[in-house]
């Protein structure tokens, strides 16, 4: 049963280096009119967003929310938690790939020790949905040609 489905549409109007890419009907409206271009992925962002900084924000968001239940679960109510994702886009054999998601968690909380905090921080990763997905998943393509 799913919990919720969220849909962004990107529109690419162009070639990959000369071209450019726009989002438009995001479930939330946040991302509407938000543009994407391969020198924003590869070169340097120019106000421009990235597959892998939307990857880095779902990521450390995800990872956020997950800590946030396992510290609940012990009844630890955190003052700051703070979750980083670098997303590293590479070639490996020739070919553009994401690599990695290099999680730092920096947690200003009481009631906890050092070795229970990582405890639940393992535990969170274990339950971060988006880190299950970096783990490995069913990739579905519904593709078609229009006019």
């Amino acid at each position: 049963m799913s919990i919720a489905e969220r849909v962004v549409q990107t529109t690419w109007t162009g070639s990959l280096t000369a071209g450019s890419g726009e989002f438009g009907q995001s479930s939330s409206g946040v991302l509407d009119g938000q543009g994407v271009t391969w020198g924003s992925r590869t070169v340097r962002p120019d106000g421009k967003t990235s597959p892998e900084e939307l990857l880095a924000a779902a990521h450390s968001s995800c990872f956020a929310m997950a800590l946030n239940v396992v510290l609940g679960e012990l009844s630890v109510e955190p003052e700051q938690v703070r979750v980083r994702s670098t997303v590293v886009f590479a070639e490996v054999d020739g070919a553009p790939t994401i690599t990695t998601s290099q999680i730092q968690v920096r947690a200003r909380l009481s009631g906890l020790d050092d070795a229970a905090f990582q405890a639940a921080v393992d535990k969170a990763s274990a339950l971060c949905p988006v880190s299950r997905l970096f783990a490995g998943a069913e990739i579905t393509v519904d593709a078609a040609l229009e006019g």
